[in-house]
């Protein structure tokens, strides 16, 4: 497999190769944890890969729901992005400022809308910046630009669909979440919920997938994760975490590998853990 595919994965190289592409469109979806006290875009106006728009993962969710970033409705994800001057033709590229974290939600995000070019940037803007590229203050120029949007219902499940996996056990569930909160043993950051996990699921922490430059391993490292993990990829594959965002890494490794048979259950434990019904399990999977 290439280095880069820009359908899921490319490199500073190629991205620095392609900066000046007409249709070439660049996202910063850096997003940061409750309680971090840092502003996602104060800190993209003060310094972002040339020509970047900023996505407002928060924004750009279904406002409806009472859980964290919700996937939003096609209409209003059209809508947003086309303000943004992103639409039907583009490639999209989309990196954060944690090296890979939040872009892998906005890369699940934009296949569950039916776009399929758009790759996340290995390593962010930390291996960007650490090679001496260019930076910039600059809002970009915006030119309206018509998005379609066809949801992929295949792509998400919810609470409901995630209970019937995890007790027929036909689906793997792997959890991107640290170890020691999959085991129930450290306290979720997100006050009202319950520690542990689904029962049934696997413990594939998303650090787990990366370098510790922040780029995503290598298809075989990736495998051999997934293998110790005690992850059957032949079965359809639900990723979960906490709110719906380090899963979606687990989901940009398994495309990585050629396994295009995963899902996010959207929900993920900001759901699970406060639903009263569901059962959750401790310790080791």
């Amino acid at each position: 497999m290439s280095a880069d595919d820009p359908k899921i994965l490319v490199s500073t190289d190629w991205l620095a190769a392609h900066l000046k592409d007409p249709d070439l469109r660049i996202l910063d979806a850096t997003t940061f944890l409750p309680g971090t006290g840092r502003d996602a875009r104060a800190e993209y106006e003060a310094a972002h890969i040339p020509g970047a728009r900023f996505f407002d993962i928060d924004d750009i969710s279904d406002h409806r729901s009472e859980l964290p970033h919700m996937a939003p409705s096609p209409e209003k994800f059209m809508s947003r992005l086309r303000a943004m001057g992103v639409g039907d033709g583009h490639q999209v590229v989309v990196y954060d400022t944690h090296g890979l974290f939040s872009a892998a939600r906005v890369w699940w995000l934009f296949r569950l809308m039916g776009q399929k070019d758009i790759a996340v940037l290995d390593g962010g803007l930390p291996k960007w910046q650490a090679e001496g590229r260019e930076i910039e203050d600059m809002p970009p120029i915006v030119r309206d630009r018509h998005m379609t949007a066809r949801r992929q219902n295949h792509l998400v499940k919810d609470v409901t669909q995630v209970a019937a996996a995890s007790k027929l056990g036909d689906h793997t569930i792997l959890d991107a979440r640290a170890a020691p909160r999959f085991r129930g043993e450290a306290a979720e950051p997100r006050p009202g919920l319950r520690s542990g996990h689904i029962p049934g699921s696997r413990s594939v922490p998303y650090t787990e997938l990366l370098r510790e430059d922040g780029t995503m391993k290598a298809p075989d490292d990736l495998r051999a994760v997934f293998d110790a993990a005690g992850a059957d990829l032949t079965k359809p594959v639900i990723t979960t975490c906490g709110s719906g965002i380090t899963a979606a890494v687990i989901n940009l490794a398994l495309a990585r590998i050629g396994h295009e048979g995963g899902a996010l259950y959207d929900g993920s434990w900001a759901e699970w853990g406060a639903f009263p019904t569901v059962p959750v399990a401790t310790g080791d999977a």
